[in-house]
This record gives C-alpha cells, structure tokens and sequence, in this order.
C-alpha cells in the first residue's frame, strides 16, 4: 500500500499566479522563437528558466516538513521577474542590439536579489533552534550571493566553451574575458553588500518608516529571550547542586529544606 504524499502547493494569490503564467508563457515564446532562428542555446535557455520558475511549486510539493516550504510565495515572483528580464530583455539587447550592458543591470540585480532572499532564508534555516544574530544572518546573505555570482560565471565559462559562445567576452590573447568576469563579479558584489545592509537596517529598525516599531519589537523579543535564559540557567544551577548532594549509591548525604519542600 502507498502512502500519499501529504504536501501540496500552499495559498497563492490569484493576481501571483496569472503574473507566473504570463512570464512563464513569455519565456516559452522567447525560446521557440529562438529555435526557429537558429540558435538551441536560447531554447535551452528558456526551457531551464521555465523550470526555475517553479522553484516555490517544488518546495512546497517535496519539501516535506522541512524549513524549505516555509519561503514566502514573494521571493518566487521576484525570481520569475528577474528570470523574464534577464533571459528575455537582456539576451535580446546584448544579442541583438548594439546595446552592451544590459549585462551589468542584470548581475547588480542577481546580487541585489540573492542577498534580500538569503537573509531572510538564514533564520528560516534557524528556525526554533535559537535566535539568529542579524551579523550573522548578513554574513549568510553576503556568503550565498557571492556562491551565486561565481556559479553564474561557472556557467558563462562553461557554455562558451561548450557552444563558442561569448558570453564572457574572451578573445585569445587579450584579457577582455578577465576583465568581463570580474566586472561582473564586482557588479554583482556590489547589488549584494548593498542589499544586505539596507535589509539587515530595515529588519533591525535603523531605518525604515516602522522603525520605531521594530525597535520595539525587537527590544521584547530581547527581554523574552534574556528571561528564558536566565530560567534555563536556573535550573542548571539547581541541577547541579541536587547532583552534587547524590552519593555513589544515588542516595541523598544531605536533604536541604530548599530541594525537600520541607
């Protein structure tokens, strides 16, 4: 007998999803119309961006009870917006236009995006272990946007050698394609630290128009978790002192009035 998978695809405005359809739909036009002028490698393209758009589906349907079906709906729209302009606008403008830097908008943008998503996805990943120190969930956000600027160039290294392609622009003995890389890189860095520090700001109450809010909803959360804190050490201190009073034999060689009830 088989045992149902009990996950399902959570609540999504009706407004979010007609927003994926039409993006989704925008990608697979795209793509064809690619395939019909010659080049697979923009059909490919198109086909894998189409599947990375149903990131959130595939949290939701195999996450299990894991934190990964706990991301917000939101940051699978911003990825799907990211996707359509940069596979569908930019390609176009970089391929078929004059126009050379659309290229640097969408690795700002990448950045600017991974960095929002991973702070917030450090203390899901937490979760009620513990609280998370906002230094460290920035580091997180920094570190995952990084992995991500230097997989992308992985891609564009391996599809140029795979395809001919130029994609990072390399043209032998020249160091345009270093130069490319790494302006890359730096543009994506840059979206990255600027990104997290305004979410790290904003989530913390530095600055922001709730500010004075979060100040104080942060401050409770500080009191709630000082007090559990000083609780648990209680009981540490009491543990202790019970366990000092136990022989060899587990037998009490003292009985204070305190541990008695007495």
């Amino acid at each position: 007998m088989s045992i149902r998978n009990p996950n399902k695809i959570g609540y999504l405005p009706k407004k979010v999803r007609i927003a994926w359809i039409l993006m989704r739909v925008g990608l697979l036009i795209w793509g064809v119309y690619g395939l019909f002028h010659g080049s697979v490698v923009e059909f490919l393209q198109a086909v894998f961006a189409i599947a990375f758009t149903h990131l959130w589906d595939m949290f939701q349907l195999w996450g299990g009870k894991s934190f990964i079906t706990k991301v917000h709906y939101k940051y699978q729209t911003l990825l799907n917006a990211f996707i359509f302009f940069g596979t569908v606008i930019g390609s176009t403008i970089n391929n078929r236009t004059s126009f050379e830097h659309c290229d640097l908008i969408s690795h700002f943008l990448a950045g600017a995006l991974t960095a929002y998503f991973a702070y917030d996805f450090a203390f899901l990943i937490q979760g009620k272990k513990g609280r998370l120190s906002p230094a460290l969930a920035s580091m997180f956000s920094l570190g995952f946007a990084c992995a991500i600027c230097v997989g992308w160039e992985f891609y564009e290294f391996t599809m140029d050698r795979l395809y001919g392609l130029h994609l990072q622009r390399s043209v032998p003995i020249s160091d345009s394609g270093l130069v490319d890389t790494m302006v890359d890189l730096i543009i994506g860095v840059a979206g990255a630290v600027i990104t997290m520090l305004y979410t790290a700001f904003k989530r913390n109450g530095v600055i922001g128009r709730n500010k004075n809010q979060i100040k104080a909803r942060k401050q409770r959360e500080n009191e709630m978790y000082e007090e559990k804190e000083r609780v648990w050490q209680e009981y540490l201190e009491k543990k202790e002192q019970k366990n000092s009073l136990l022989s060899n034999d587990g037998y009490f060689i003292e009985r204070p009035d305190e541990l008695t009830g007495k």
